[in-house]
């Protein structure tokens, strides 16, 4: 768990903020599904290699989102936990049609 804050819910609008441009999001959920496919496909298909390359795809793509789009600090530098519990929630929301409106909901 994060020090810094006191629960995910306190460090959820964090995350969204720091994810502010659309662009950023997008390359984000990319990284994050590609991530878990490619670890998927390494944990039932066998091929080793594959759940190495996992977490190369999807911070790999989320460092780059943040670097080149958002021009801030990767949150998962000062809170690793929450910040990929945070990658996982926005895909999810991403996925199934929910993340406009959580934005909304924060105010972005």
């Amino acid at each position: 768990m994060d020090a810094s804050f006191g629960s995910f819910a306190a460090f959820w609008p964090f995350y969204l903020r720091e994810h502010a441009r659309p662009a950023t999001r997008v390359i984000h959920v990319a990284g994050t599904w590609g991530g878990v496919l490619l670890l998927l496909a390494g944990l039932t298909l066998g091929p080793w290699w594959l759940v190495l390359l996992a977490p190369l795809l999807g911070y790999g793509c989320a460092w780059l989102s943040h670097l080149l789009v958002e021009r801030n600090r990767p949150a998962t530098f000062r809170h690793p936990a929450w910040s990929l519990r945070g990658d996982l929630r926005m895909a999810w929301l991403a996925a199934t049609g929910r993340l406009g409106a959580e934005l909304r909901r924060h105010g972005l």
